[in-house]
């Protein structure tokens, strides 16, 4: 396929990439539900704290419940990482001034003062990770489409576990692998593998989407100076993906993203290289569309999709894996 025919399957004019209305609701509203399913787990950690809390007759019998020691620590402020680094003297302390000047003056209700305050800190540390949910639903959105592509093909694959660290076979069942993904790998015109959130040695910095034309164990992030990463000329493909739905975030997004794309570009033009750059974007408002399609024309980018476009993704994908 073409440098210029890769990106004409899918888009007619910049206008094809811009976000519609419609869909930009549809992302909020699956944001939103995102949001709820990851608060769950420390909304039924605090019913589970006030069941046992209860069992208090007053604040300072708090201290004698070793089994929610934990959870007071985290309503005293005090973080998982925080809790890390403090000795056995310094918890108790913490709680004795979450208890002395909290719950007391609560009086009665010194058990909803706790779980409100231990809400307050749990709610601090999901606003950490929610700041970047709408990165990862988008790498999960991506990560989907190109399996379902390469299962369309009828392309055997491997992915990456982020977990475990391990490169794992498909098997019949493959929902929900998306969370865990971090890698994927197939036959083409020979072996594939893409790397996500990888750090590029020829820019030193890190990268979305990074395409390999090596098999998967050719890789071992790190200090390996054996690893295919370290080889410019393994090199494919690199492209910057942008997940958030938000418009008013959509051209700093796209600045971000073109200023690592020409940074790779010219990274590797260094090395007398130039391997195939793309952007895929949720958010995509006109001003951009019609840069990202200038680019597209002129053949600084090779490709380009609006992620909340089923055609256009999985036209992106089918050029990724036909690479």
């Amino acid at each position: 396929m073409s440098k210029t025919t890769s990106y004409r399957a899918h888009l007619t004019s910049s206008d094809s990439l811009v976000t519609p209305y419609e869909e930009i609701r549809a992302g909020f509203i699956a944001l939103a539900l995102e949001k709820n399913r990851k608060a769950t787990p420390f909304v039924e950690e605090a019913k589970a704290l006030k069941v046992v809390a209860s069992r208090a007759r007053s604040p300072q019998d708090l201290l004698k419940m070793v089994e929610i020691r934990g959870s007071m620590l985290t309503a005293a402020g005090i973080s998982d990482k925080a809790n890390g680094h403090l000795a056995e003297d310094d918890r108790i302390e913490a709680i004795k001034g979450l208890i002395n000047k909290f719950l007391e003056p609560a009086g009665k209700q010194f058990v909803d003062e706790l779980v409100y305050r231990f809400l307050l800190t749990r709610g601090d540390s999901l606003g950490g990770s929610i700041r970047n949910l709408a990165g990862s639903v988008g790498e999960q959105k991506f990560s989907r489409a190109l399996i379902a592509t390469l299962s369309i093909e009828g392309k055997n694959y491997r992915w990456f576990h982020s977990k475990s660290k391990k490169w794992i076979e498909r098997s019949a069942d493959d929902s929900d692998i998306e969370l865990n993904l971090k890698g994927l790998s197939w036959q083409s015109a020979g072996p594939r593998t893409l790397i996500y959130n990888l750090t590029v040695p020829m820019v030193r910095k890190n990268v979305d989407l990074s395409l390999f034309a090596v098999v998967p164990d050719a890789i071992s992030i790190g200090n390996n100076e054996e690893s295919a990463h370290n080889n410019p000329k393994k090199y494919l493909a690199l492209g910057e993906l942008k997940g958030g739905i938000d418009p008013a975030g959509a051209d700093e997004h796209w600045k971000t993203a073109n200023s690592a794309l020409e940074r790779i570009r010219k990274g590797f033009a260094k090395l007398r290289l130039s391997p195939k750059t793309f952007f895929i974007g949720a958010a995509i408002e006109k001003s951009m569309a019609q840069e990202i399609y200038r680019q597209l024309k002129e053949g600084v980018l090779s490709n380009a999709a609006n992620l909340t476009n089923e055609n256009q993704t999985v036209s992106v994908c089918k050029w990724l894996i036909n690479l």
